[in-house]
C-alpha cells in the first residue's frame, strides 16, 4: 500500500526555484516513513536581509506540529527543519502508543 500525503510549498519574498522545490520535496517527504497517518504538510521559504527561514506545519490525526528554523544558506535550513519535524514526529508517535 502506497501512502500519500499532501506537500503545499510557498515562498514569502522568495520564488520558488526547482531545486529549492526539489530539495523540500526530498527532505519533508521522507517525514511519512515515520507516521502514517500525515494529511498534509505545509512549507513556507522566506528571506529577510541575509537570513534564510524556513517553516512547516504538518496536518496529522489528533493534532498539528509545528517546526521553524533560519540559517544563512536556505537549503540547510530546511535540513535542520527535517530533522526537528523528524523528532517531533516520532515523539507524538512514542506518545499516542501509550494511550
Amino acid at each position: 500500500m502506497e501512502y500519500r500525503m499532501q506537500l503545499d510549498i510557498s515562498g514569502h519574498r522568495l520564488s520558488i526555484t526547482a531545486p529549492i522545490k526539489e530539495h523540500v520535496t526530498n527532505k519533508i517527504g521522507k517525514l511519512g516513513r515515520h507516521h502514517d497517518h500525515i494529511t498534509s504538510i505545509h512549507v513556507i521559504v522566506s528571506v529577510e536581509k541575509l537570513i534564510q527561514k524556513a517553516e512547516a506545519t504538518i496536518h496529522i490525526s489528533g493534532g498539528e506540529i509545528f517546526a521553524a528554523t533560519e540559517h544563512k544558506d536556505l537549503f540547510a535550513a530546511i535540513d535542520i527543519l527535517e530533522g526537528k519535524l523528524d523528532r517531533q514526529l516520532i515523539k507524538h508517535k512514542e506518545k499516542t502508543r501509550g494511550r
